[in-house]
């Protein structure tokens, strides 16, 4: 096991490329499983969640070959298996999306519970309703998802929540369904619509996505053959900037949708900081005073829930009271207690957390509870006065590919080093 040692303060200072999106290559990966055939994907970032989900693809029968380290070439002509092994399914949350992605290969299914970060009861309930909606059986034994689907046939389908695992999940089940199957109140996060994207390069009729409704038109096969990019991660790119402000920084971060990062944009630019856009890139240049702003997490095109942590951090800096309101998951404060060891001032009651900014934070030993609070720590140590130290680094490879490397580039001191015995 390994750990990040962050000596600080230190302004970043540079340019930044940001990786193909973790949340979209984890949904195109299993959808790959539909094609029989090939496919080419590229922009795939080189992380723990897409090692471990090419490893399930491998065992499930396809033949994966990599070009370089972000070019995969999927065959999945002899995938000859519907039961995803236990033993790397329990390790990540998009692991429910081989339910939906072998559903429509062999109308059957058999897939443990998801694992992943733990901040909050992740249930499936939402996508269960979507399938026996479209004529499926499904039964949940001692955690593992059985799923028989050998007649889907397209449904209407309301979504009683928004969720974004749902709606890929639905999609992916209906492509070869027959007739039309309809997702209203669908999530319009831009992986969604990547994944409706790879789909129909593929041969899929996907309409809708990146709406509230998506129609599925379901067809006989998927043809394979294309080629597809991963569109960039919006969550790294939301990192790096939030980074760049908290450390008074002039950060250029490239290969980033502008239009996907609107909802942060606008609260760096209320708090004081200022950003430059044009087609492929921003900049942001860290002021010296921090605003105080209130920030509720919500479905995309509303602010991320996966920067909360990051803008908790920032917030710590801004003169006067901020609060930060959680409006996806039931749990997501448990890095709160980490960021008081290094001295930050907040205070969570249910599902908000109040923070009182202004005051220097220290270095200190903490530890990552999740992949988007691990990064929170690393931004915290890049701010903080002194040496810090953050464990439990794994659930940060899930998700950031070369995270240290980039961050040096950009002026930090961070080093990965082994931990002690």
């Amino acid at each position: 096991m390994d750990k990040f040692i962050i000596n600080g303060p230190c302004p970043l200072n540079g340019e930044v490329t940001i990786s193909g999106a973790k949340n979209a290559a984890v949904a195109v990966l299993p959808a790959a499983l539909i094609i029989n055939g090939i496919s080419r994907i590229e922009n795939v970032p080189d992380i723990k969640d897409v090692k471990v989900l090419l490893e399930i693809l491998v065992k499930l029968g396809a033949k994966i070959t990599k070009e370089d380290a972000n070019t995969v070439i999927c065959d999945t002509r002899e995938i000859n298996c519907w039961t995803a092994p236990y033993e790397l399914v329990k390790s990540m949350r998009a692991s429910y999306y081989l339910l939906g992605a072998l559903i429509a290969r062999f109308g059957k299914a058999e897939v443990s519970l998801p694992g992943g970060c733990d901040f909050g009861f992740r249930p499936i309930d939402q996508h269960i309703k979507g399938f026996e909606a479209m004529g499926a059986s499904v039964e949940i034994e001692h955690g593992i998802v059985k799923v028989d689907a050998s007649n889907l046939t397209g449904a209407q389908i309301y979504l009683d929540v928004v969720s974004v695992g749902a709606t890929i999940n639905l999609m992916l089940a209906a492509v070869k369904a027959k007739g039309q199957t309809t997702i209203e109140n669908a999530a319009k996060e831009p992986h969604v619509v990547d994944v409706a994207n790879f789909l129909n390069a593929m041969g899929a009729n996907i309409r809708g996505a990146g709406t509230d409704v998506i129609k599925i038109k379901g067809v006989d096969h998927l043809k394979g053959g294309g080629t597809h990019s991963i569109i960039p991660d919006m969550i790294e790119a939301g990192t790096f900037m939030i980074a760049a402000a908290a450390t008074r920084g002039d950060v250029t971060v490239k290969n980033v949708i502008p239009k996907h990062m609107e909802s942060l944009t606008a609260k760096l630019i209320e708090m004081g900081v200022t950003v430059q856009e044009d087609e492929d890139f921003i900049r942001i240049l860290g002021g010296n005073k921090i605003r105080n702003v209130n920030i509720m997490t919500l479905p995309y095109p509303g602010f991320p829930t996966d920067l909360h942590p990051q803008a908790t951090v920032l917030l710590s800096l801004a003169e006067g009271v901020s609060t930060i309101t959680e409006g996806v998951w039931d749990s997501r404060f448990q890095y709160v207690d980490e960021l008081k060891r290094m001295g930050a001032r907040i205070k969570v009651e249910g599902r908000i957390a109040v923070i009182d900014g202004g005051n220097q934070l220290s270095g200190a030993p903490v530890k990552a509870t999740d992949l988007r609070a691990g990064a929170a720590m690393v931004l915290a140590g890049l701010i903080s006065k002194g040496r810090t130290e953050v464990l439990n680094i794994k659930y940060i490879d899930r998700g950031y590919e070369n995270f240290v490397q980039k961050l040096n580039l950009l002026g930090a001191d961070i080093s990965r080093v082994p931990c002690e015995d």
